[in-house]
């Protein structure tokens, strides 16, 4: 029996268009469906070496602006495909801008036990569909060579023939073809030629924490907001989060802050901060810096916790998750 690759589309660069094909960042997001980003990849079907193309529109949207509905809608489809005996694994076309945080996410609420057994693979582009020398044809081909390695297991990212784990990859240029990056850890491999050379092992995708969500309708998302610790920064932006409401916005549950170095906090924004705590806000660290872990100092308690490793971005997710399925 014919296997099924699934193929989800998102939206991002990959399915955006540009009024001159010279022209690689004055582009529209989401402008092509699936089935037109899929139809402009030579030789998907000699790739995919038998088993069966379905794919469909979950969004088609600039990541930018991803929502949480987008992805409560994007997992449930995920689940309900990996539970089905017919399907070997599922292909997300995604954005950029904010893959590394839909990979996290997929990667703390999906079932560990289906993701033990498929992959679910993320890739994108950093050129839209319209460009000379589009990037998104080769990494969908990267991506199916990977979502059809016998093994292959959890969230992974698929970028400029690289393949990353949902944990760990970044985003880390703004312009160039191999934007992401895992960090000191290192990728989990690479395609080279259709075939896939991994280095370290599929279980490394793996956030340390997994989640349930509860029922869709019932979601009331935490909101959780990020900070920066810099040069003169001062309690004023802490002060104004723990403020009165805007109309429309939910009270606030959590504060992540990115801290210089070793997460390191200005004092006049770390004294704010521990106000907040007292307070009953839920306080996380992060770093500013692309690479490494906090490491704490031997035998001392840390008043701002941290969860070992996560940049800024995947700190407020993870503490939404907490906050909302604790």
């Amino acid at each position: 029996m014919s296997l099924k690759v699934v193929f989800l589309g998102m939206g991002g660069t990959i399915a955006g268009t540009s009024a001159e094909a010279g022209d690689n960042v004055g582009y529209k997001s989401g402008q092509l469906d699936l089935s037109q980003v899929l139809g402009r990849v030579p030789g998907l079907q000699a790739a995919l070496s038998g088993d069966v193309l379905h794919c469909e529109q979950v969004a088609n949207v600039d990541s930018k602006d991803m929502e949480f509905s987008d992805w409560v809608r994007l997992s449930q489809c995920v689940s309900e495909h990996l539970a089905s005996p017919d399907v070997r694994s599922v292909v997300i076309t995604h954005g950029t801008d904010t893959l590394e945080e839909t990979a996290f996410f997929l990667a703390s609420v999906l079932s560990r036990d289906l993701l033990a057994q498929k992959a679910v693979v993320l890739t994108c582009a950093m050129r839209p569909a319209s460009s000379h020398s589009p990037d998104g044809p080769q990494n969908l081909l990267d991506a199916v060579a990977v979502a059809r390695t016998v093994g292959a297991a959890n969230v992974l990212v698929v970028c400029a023939g690289t393949v990353h784990g949902a944990r760990d990859v970044q985003k880390v240029h703004p312009y160039r073809l191999n934007a992401f990056d895992s960090g000191d850890v290192g990728p989990l491999g690479c395609v080279e030629e259709g075939r896939v050379r991994q280095v370290r092992p599929w279980e490394c995708a793996l956030p340390r924490k997994l989640f349930t969500l509860p029922d869709h309708a019932a979601i009331e998302w935490p909101r959780v907001e990020i900070v920066m610790s810099h040069a003169g920064a001062t309690a004023a932006i802490v002060h104004a989060l723990m403020g009165p409401m805007l109309a429309g916005s939910a009270p606030l549950r959590g504060i992540v802050v990115a801290g210089t170095g070793n997460g390191t906090v200005h004092k006049a924004l770390d004294e704010a901060l521990h106000d907040a705590q007292s307070k009953g806000i839920r306080v996380i660290r992060s770093t500013r810096c692309a690479w490494g872990a906090i490491v704490a100092a031997s035998g001392t308690s840390e008043a701002l916790p941290h969860f070992d490793g996560l940049s800024p971005v995947k700190s407020r997710i993870a503490l939404m998750l907490e906050l909302l399925c604790p």
